[in-house]
């Protein structure tokens, strides 16, 4: 009994091709190191957003808030779209969620600060991994050789 070609294998279809992909992507970058940083920076960014008029009377404090979670959310696009710049963005991810505590309502209830030091400093210390290789063999010259 030969198998109906109208039945599609599991494993073959476009979504399981897209995740495998998406894998592949995010094996070769600071994946969760992004996402905390943009995470943090969604936060402290709309936490102070209210009705334009309130805005208006917050003034320079509400709008230093929003710059500062803009800012973490484009270290957030750096750390995931450039990773040999992460080391620069990490450190200014750091800056801006501490910046934030005074910046922007505590950091975003501390949520937002915490998010961002932490993607940050995930960023900075992440390192790419090394491919699997086959393991090196040793030659016979190599064991013979006189000291």
């Amino acid at each position: 009994m030969t198998p109906d070609p109208a039945i599609e294998r599991p494993g073959t279809g476009a979504v399981h091709r897209a995740r495998l992909a998406f894998r592949r992507w995010r094996r070769t970058r600071p994946f969760w190191a992004g996402l905390w940083t943009g995470l943090g920076g969604f936060v402290i960014f709309f936490l102070p957003l209210a009705p334009l008029g309130k805005i208006l009377q917050i003034g320079v404090g509400g709008v230093a808030g929003m710059s500062g979670g803009v800012v973490l959310m484009a270290m957030a696009l750096l750390i995931l779209l450039l990773p040999s710049q992460r080391h620069t963005a990490g450190v200014i991810a750091v800056i801006a969620g501490v910046a934030s505590f005074p910046l922007s309502n505590l950091g975003g209830l501390f949520v937002g600060m915490f998010l961002a030091v932490l993607g940050g400093s995930m960023a900075f210390s992440w390192l790419p991994g090394k491919p699997a290789g086959r393991p090196r063999r040793r030659r016979a010259h190599e064991g013979s050789a006189a000291a």
